[in-house]
């Protein structure tokens, strides 16, 4: 039978409601919570993963998920199909959306995802691109969820590069109404484009996206603190001006003290000791960084239940 163009796609946590973001948390949250809540829901299906970016966090967690949920997979790393250069964009996607019933991709460039969608026969999912990266923001916002017992009315301050993390979590924090504080020099804001569907998002749910410069004024009264690396992969060039630009925005226990004592400190990983965090912050009591990374596999479910069921 042939297939037909699917409008279900994840490129953006902006593809979806609020209704819809709060019901895949409280999927992901039973997917970790019920320990006989098993599904086949992809049974028989088999997914694609198209990654031009090296990952441990994220292939493993989709990897594992299509599994537990009955689905098979193949890895692509970016020699196996070299996007745009061995073939246009549009005649992989066509020729994958043929075999597979989804598509996994992790690119440099977001034009990338656009492109592929566009010429896809079945759902394609952002596992990161330069401009966001939703499934981590997604899974996020569980783990905000678990350990403060809501989202709603929280204060969640991301410290450092305003980077496709940064643009993913404003808008799950607008769409949650959660307060988001983006705290980083001038020059490393949240794209344009983003941040007013944040602001936009903010003002319907009764909460605020705010930016400044000062950690710690940043981080008063805060229930999150989350940090990034500084220099974000295909960055690298730009390190050495990085580590200049972001003195006065290392996350240490000095900082984390200005904040609630009931706030928690968050990092998606892999973390810089001496750059973005002190050494041993990881580790640190208010640290939920480990079960952020374990929530990534209930999230990757969630949303492929919800994408392919």
């Amino acid at each position: 039978m042939k297939k037909t163009h699917r409008l279900n796609h994840l490129l953006s946590v902006s593809d979806l409601t609020d209704q819809q973001i709060h019901k895949l948390i409280m999927d992901a949250h039973e997917f970790k919570t019920e320990k006989n809540f098993f599904t086949q829901t992809l049974k028989n299906k088999n997914l694609a993963l198209l990654f031009e970016k090296p990952s441990l966090r994220t292939r493993a967690s989709f990897e594992v998920g299509i599994k537990q949920l009955g689905g098979n997979c193949v890895y692509f790393n970016k020699d196996d199909i070299g996007i745009g250069e061995r073939e246009p964009i549009p005649d992989i996607s066509n020729v994958i959306s043929r075999w597979f019933d989804g598509i996994i991709a992790r690119v440099f460039s977001h034009e990338t995802l656009r492109q592929l969608q566009k010429s896809s026969l079945v759902p394609v999912i952002n596992a990161l691109s330069d401009l966001e990266h939703p499934c981590q923001a997604l899974s996020d916002m569980l783990t905000i969820h678990e350990k403060l017992g809501q989202v709603a009315k929280t204060r969640i301050v991301f410290i450092g590069d305003g980077n496709n993390v940064a643009a993913s979590l404003a808008l799950s924090a607008a769409a949650l109404g959660a307060n988001f504080v983006l705290c980083s020099p001038e020059n490393y804001k949240i794209s344009e484009s983003i941040w007013k569907k944040a602001v936009n998002k903010s003002k319907g749910n009764d909460c605020k996206i705010e930016w400044c410069d000062n950690p710690k004024k940043a981080v008063a009264t805060a229930d999150v603190i989350y940090t990034d690396v500084w220099i974000s992969m295909g960055n690298e060039s730009e390190s050495r001006q990085r580590i200049d630009d972001f003195q006065g925005y290392q996350v240490t226990p000095e900082l984390l003290s200005l904040a609630k004592s009931t706030a928690i400190f968050m990092h998606d990983m892999p973390a810089h000791e001496g750059e973005e965090i002190s050494t041993g912050l990881l580790n640190h009591s208010q640290s939920v960084v480990f079960d952020q990374a374990e929530n990534r596999l209930h999230m990757q479910k969630a949303i492929l239940s919800s994408l392919l069921e």
